[in-house]
């Protein structure tokens, strides 16, 4: 499991020979492993100071572990369709979560000790902001880079009376710069081709004979050109839609093909460049260019080439600036999340069980969800003693203390936290 639940008794005898039943019992009957969780020694200042760290931890612990759930998901959204190694990138100082918990020491570099706690505390709540301010503004530029760049690819899907035909046209299709003619496309159901042969020519006047040329199909019909006087323009279409031709409205323009053609070159090189872990951006079937149901082919001209075509030349390996600042930061995150719950125990066993500080912090990994509820009757059995009021009123139904509603949910008579790897699964 991905569960731990991090304890702390007063570490006198009592509670030391306490903590070693805790571990027999929990051993035999294979309720959960057990670890020892190394806590250094801080400055504890005033009993007021610690009040008010005990509640800006909690906030603060609110806040990480949002934090790296959002940063959790930032990375499943970016890798796309390398979802099923999301985990291999989510590591703490180098190692997968569990054994970073398992193994928590606590860094005196990044975190001195021998400051004051509310210093160490300012020092991981500006660290935590400055991680989060960032991850604001990068995923916010990559969601803008990737709506645009979803924008230009459904223009280049759907049917040929809705997509873009800058990847299906080229000059050569079109009668350019003349004063008195112009190439118009067609779209004709495929059971009309023969029909749109015989009759096209006579539309209307001045259309040029064997001027039309099928130059792209998909599933529904094909593309054609037509080559006529502009001064026909009008009444060809109204005798076109008659017959069940579709005049497209497009008209070519060298200029804007091209723009539109570096456009989405560029998003898809934007896009690449921020996460690409192998040949993904143009491949077929891919999160960038997804199989569809309907397919234009172009016609006549197989060398023509095609939005994006030359990306396919320049596709390769690597790891793009926003999945490597996600897993460098991840890993950030995460360890100023478990030192903030080590700070927790420190300062909740101190006010709970008092001056000189002694007490030993234990980390407990339940071995399956079924064993949560058993291992807490344990847990609650063998440190009853450290709140005997409140386990009196779990344990002995007949008494009742006025304004205290417990149960075996709530009832921590030694302090606990809860530490859940599986919120970021």
């Amino acid at each position: 499991m991905s569960e731990f639940w991090l304890i702390s008794a007063p570490g006198d005898k009592e509670n030391l020979q306490a903590l070693e039943r805790m571990n027999s019992v929990t051993s035999k009957s294979n309720l959960s492993h057990n670890t020892k969780f190394a806590i250094p020694d801080f400055k504890v200042g005033t009993l007021d100071s610690l009040v008010g760290l005990s509640d800006e931890l909690g906030k603060l612990d609110t806040f990480a572990e949002s934090l790296i759930k959002r940063m959790a998901q930032s990375v499943v959204e970016v890798m796309e369709d390398s979802k099923g190694k999301v985990h291999e990138n989510l590591l703490a100082n180098g190692v997968d979560l569990t054994s970073f918990v398992t193994h928590f020491e606590w860094d005196m570099a990044k975190y001195p000790a021998k400051q004051p706690l509310v210093s160490v505390v300012d020092t991981l709540a500006k660290q935590l902001a400055q991680i989060e301010t960032d991850l604001k503004s990068r995923t916010a530029a990559y969601s803008v880079l990737k709506a645009n760049l979803e924008n230009l690819e459904k223009k280049s899907t759907g049917n040929l009376f809705t997509r873009t035909l800058s990847d299906i046209v080229s000059k050569e299709d079109f009668v350019l710069d003349s004063e008195y003619l112009i190439t118009l496309l067609v779209i004709v159901p495929k059971s009309s081709y023969v029909q749109w042969q015989k009759t096209y020519e006579s539309l209307s006047d001045m259309v040029v004979p064997r001027s039309t040329k099928l130059i792209a199909e998909d599933n529904e019909g094909g593309l054609f050109t037509v080559t006529l006087f502009r001064k026909v323009i009008e009444d060809f279409k109204v005798k076109a839609k008659e017959n069940k031709f579709i005049v497209r409205e497009f008209y070519y323009d060298e200029k804007e093909i091209k723009r539109e053609r570096e456009e989405m070159t560029r998003l898809l090189s934007d896009k690449k460049q921020q996460y690409q872990t192998s040949c993904v951006a143009l491949k077929k079937g891919s999160a960038t260019y997804r199989d569809h149901k309907v397919k234009v082919t172009p016609l006549g001209n197989p060398t023509r080439p095609t939005a994006g075509q030359n990306d396919r030349e320049s596709e390769g390996e690597g790891e793009g600036p926003l999945l490597r600042w996600l897993k460098v930061n991840f890993s950030e995150a995460f360890i100023a999340w478990i030192h903030i719950k080590a700070l927790r125990v420190f300062v909740e066993s101190v006010l709970r069980y008092g001056l000189p500080v002694n007490f030993q912090a234990v980390l407990l990994q339940p071995h399956k969800k079924s064993a949560t509820k058993r291992l807490r009757e344990v847990l609650n059995s063998v440190f009853r003693h450290l709140d005997e009021v409140a386990a009196a009123s779990i344990l002995d139904a007949s008494v009742e203390i006025p304004g205290l509603q417990l149960s075996n949910q709530d009832y921590f008579p030694y302090v606990y936290f809860h530490i859940d790897l599986s919120l970021l699964d």
